[in-house]
């Protein structure tokens, strides 16, 4: 349908970035004013005009540092497509394959931005359905932005809210019935959390024959089995946003937030022993895909930036005052 070097409009396709369930993701050039951008195209492009515009226009009402920006969708040569910001930098799934388990401190910013994210699309009553490392892009300057919004509810409407939505991996046990709520997000950004602080998924893929099992939490190893470094008040925020049932997991995603930010500030007042004393790592941690389902990995350390006297905010990455507790840059609360 799209080939490398074709135009659509005043867009150049160079090259494709990804494929989903959905549609294909290019990188494309903007030819009139020379910038590059990344361009959505879907599968179906035999629906209905007003189904496809859903997802651009829901995805339009979210504007924030951390959520992939749309800026418009298009139709040329018969072909309908949403342009979207293109973030250069690898992905989050990229970053744990190459390292392993990620630093402490990193980990937690990385969820807190993804956070951020979703407590943002939520508030605007859109779910995700499928957040997942694949989904989040990392920038060189450390800034995440989560992808992919909305395109489960299109895909839901597409096929009359019949589809199970998601990445198995990372579906809480509720969305193996279809029956997605805000709770279920959260539940991804636990298994995202687990899976950037050990390296490792906290089980095996599920499959339709797991999910008795998985309703009970009985496929989640504790976070500490897979790396005893992290502090035990981590590992209680992620295995709460990893309950199996809604009702006992985080219910919003601003919640978790509150509590990932007040375990980092005690844990840089006062870190534990066996973290702020560990020796700085040798080299690159083991990938994800070789480390051992009960292996520990290389421990996490508290790197220099993540000290008191190097303190930076949560969503726009800009230095704080030393003992403050709002961003002068973005309002953020720390």
């Amino acid at each position: 349908m799209v080939f490398r070097g074709q135009t659509l409009g005043k867009y150049r396709i160079i090259e494709p970035l990804g494929s989903g369930g959905f549609g294909t993701v290019y990188l494309a050039e903007d030819t009139w004013i020379d910038k590059r951008v990344a361009l959505k195209v879907p599968h179906k492009q035999n629906l209905d005009f007003g189904e496809l515009l859903k997802e651009p226009r829901l995805l339009a009402s979210l504007s924030h540092p951390n959520i992939v920006t749309v800026i418009t969708a298009e139709k040329q040569d018969n072909v309908f497509f949403i342009v979207m910001e293109y973030v250069p930098g690898d992905t989050l799934e990229t970053l744990i394959i190459q390292r392993g388990a990620l630093n402490l401190m990193e980990a937690l910013d990385y969820t807190a931005q993804i956070c951020n994210a979703v407590e943002h699309a939520h508030k605007n009553n859109v779910l995700h359905r499928d957040l997942r490392p694949a989904n989040v892009f990392v920038t060189e300057k450390g800034l995440l932005k989560v992808g992919d919004f909305g395109t489960s509810r299109v895909l839901e409407i597409a096929a009359h809210g019949t589809t199970v939505i998601g990445s198995p991996p990372y579906m809480a046990p509720e969305q193996f019935e279809g029956r997605a709520v805000f709770a279920s997000d959260l539940y991804s950004i636990g298994v995202t959390a687990y899976q950037m602080l050990t390296g490792t998924l906290p089980y095996d893929t599920p499959t339709p024959a797991d999910l008795a099992r998985l309703k009970r939490g009985e496929m989640v190893a504790p976070l500490r089995t897979r790396n005893a470094t992290v502090p035990k008040v981590i590992e209680a925020i992620v295995m709460k946003a990893l309950s199996p049932t809604v009702g006992a997991r985080y219910q919003r995603a601003e919640d978790l937030l509150n509590d990932l930010l007040a375990a980092r500030r005690d844990l840089v007042r006062r870190p534990p022993p066996e973290i702020a004393s560990l020796p700085a790592p040798a080299g690159a941690g083991a990938t994800a895909r070789s480390v051992p389902m009960r292996s520990t990995p290389t421990p996490a350390r508290l790197r220099p930036r993540d000290t008191p006297t190097a303190r930076f905010c949560w969503q726009c990455r800009k230095p704080l005052p030393a003992r403050g507790t709002q961003c002068p840059f973005c309002g953020e609360t720390q």
